[in-house]
């Protein structure tokens, strides 16, 4: 299996630490929640607020379910967000696992982010991630080299959809669309809520609907320092990062599911 832009020299490595069983184990045994309905998923409302609180965001799962649940009312902006990333995750369940899809749910998450005019779209100028004291900690890929790189992301994706994969490697692989994804940082805003929706949603298309079950949300927001730590070991650049660093990285997915 040739991979254009999704490195895999630590795969092997990966394979050796990782305990197939325990973990297959762990994920047949994941269920819904009681509290769930048609209408309503808890578990879409735990990665929703979890990967909003990753942002930034001031909300506690417990008032979102009270406000998506029952119907309590809170002010528009404590829930606006949340509510468009739920509406995102919603969506991708019962789409096609494609680019038009992707930069459709980039769309509905971002309704109260981006203007209209940059939902959906690649941005068009140079992106610097930055601490909150405003030091550079990441230059990501030139708005110039963002399509080809996306496009090689997209094939890679194409031919893992079409692999046969066991459980550890989609594991392995999820977490490396998700890194490579935020290290190109394609869009002006949503990077981060978009990468961990594609990583849940790569798991559903190799393993099935419990794979919206995971928490790995919550387990990135609980370990968000390890989890900005790890995703910044692999350098300040994006022409020289260093991606036999991510070993850290890939293996927090399965620790959401092991913990």
């Amino acid at each position: 299996m040739k991979l254009q832009i999704i490195p895999t020299d630590l795969l092997l490595s990966f394979k050796e630490e990782i305990d197939e069983v325990a973990l297959s184990a762990a994920f047949i045994s994941l269920v819904d929640a009681e509290i769930s309905t048609d209408g309503f998923s808890f578990y879409t409302s735990v990665a929703s607020v979890y990967s909003s609180k990753i942002e930034g965001a001031e909300i506690e799962l417990d008032s979102y379910i009270k406000h998506k649940r029952f119907g309590i009312q809170f002010q528009p902006d404590y829930t606006r967000k949340i509510d468009d990333l739920y509406t995102a995750y919603q969506f991708v369940k019962n789409a096609p696992f494609t680019r038009a899809t992707l930069n459709e749910a980039h769309k509905l998450l971002t309704r109260h982010i981006l203007p209209e005019k940059s939902q959906g779209k690649f941005r068009s100028q140079n992106m610097y991630v930055t601490t909150n004291d405003g030091q550079i900690e990441y230059v990501a890929a030139t708005p110039y080299d963002v399509p080809a790189e996306m496009e090689k992301l997209y094939a890679d994706i194409t031919t893992l959809q079409e692999a046969d994969l066991s459980i550890s490697e989609v594991f392995f692989f999820a977490s490396m669309i998700h890194l490579v994804f935020v290290k190109i940082h394609p869009w002006a805003d949503g990077n981060g809520r978009s990468a961990r929706l594609l990583e849940k949603w790569f798991l559903t298309v190799k393993l099935g609907e419990k794979a919206w079950f995971v928490q790995s949300e919550k387990y990135y927001y609980e370990h968000h320092r390890q989890y900005y730590d790890n995703i910044r070991a692999l350098g300040l650049e994006y022409e020289e990062l260093d991606y036999s660093k991510a070993g850290t990285f890939v293996r927090m997915l399965v620790g959401a599911i092991l913990k």
